[in-house]
């Protein structure tokens, strides 16, 4: 069976180009095309999608609200954030709204379908400086975060290394664990990450905000 994805994405030749090269692609299939958040939450509820591709960057309302109504309404969704936003905040806003991956518009489309298989399989792929931004929040004071307290020694090793770009197969083959386990610790990473509700986000975050911001090189 295909791998059902529907995009949520404002600019029509972005829009296309994707709808193109997952039509085009064995196994994929691009169910349906939404240029606003809007009409993304009023039509997606009632389509069988297995995978959301967004935006962060929507008219009206941002792409982060509607990852997190879209989470509301459908937990299993797996949704996916495809932008040209690299900041911390923004990356740390989506995971806590839902997203389970998070890549950069410049991932050449081969890498872009393979994300999309991986996240389906169970992983949580991310762009290497999306890896790093996360690396760089976990490296700042313990006291300051409290989500480090939660995170296994295999999981700290796993995000070292993908700190420094490595491939899911290279962090694999240095650990001596299985691709599929790589997976898993990266999703438990993510899970220890997000929140239930915007409030216990915000009421989390209130104190130690600051961690959200890139560590200074």
């Amino acid at each position: 069976m295909s791998i059902k994805v529907s995009i949520i994405e404002d600019d029509e030749r972005t829009c296309q180009a994707l709808k193109t090269i997952l039509d085009g692609t064995p196994g994929f299939l691009c169910l349906s095309t939404h240029a606003t958040a809007e009409e993304a939450l009023k039509e997606l509820p009632v389509e069988k999608v297995d995978v959301v591709l967004t935006d962060l960057s929507l008219p009206r309302m941002s792409g982060i609200e509607c990852l997190r109504r879209l989470k509301e309404s459908r937990p299993k969704l797996l949704l996916m954030v495809l932008t040209v936003h690299e900041d911390a905040e923004r990356i740390f806003q989506s995971l806590e709204a839902g997203a389970t991956a998070y890549l950069l518009k410049r991932t050449p489309p081969a890498q872009i379908i393979e994300a999309i298989s991986e996240l389906v399989e169970g992983g949580s792929p991310m762009s290497p400086a999306v890896a790093r931004k996360v690396v760089q929040a976990f490296e700042r004071p313990q006291h300051e975060i409290p989500q480090m307290a939660q995170l296994t020694g295999s999981e700290r090793l796993v995000l070292e290394r993908l700190m420094r770009g490595e491939l899911y197969k290279e962090i694999a083959d240095a650990l001596k664990i299985s691709v599929h386990t790589v997976r898993n610790h990266i999703h438990h990473i993510y899970e220890k990450l997000q929140v239930k509700s915007r409030e216990e986000a915000e009421k989390k975050l209130r104190g130690p905000r600051r961690w959200l911001r890139p560590a200074r090189a």
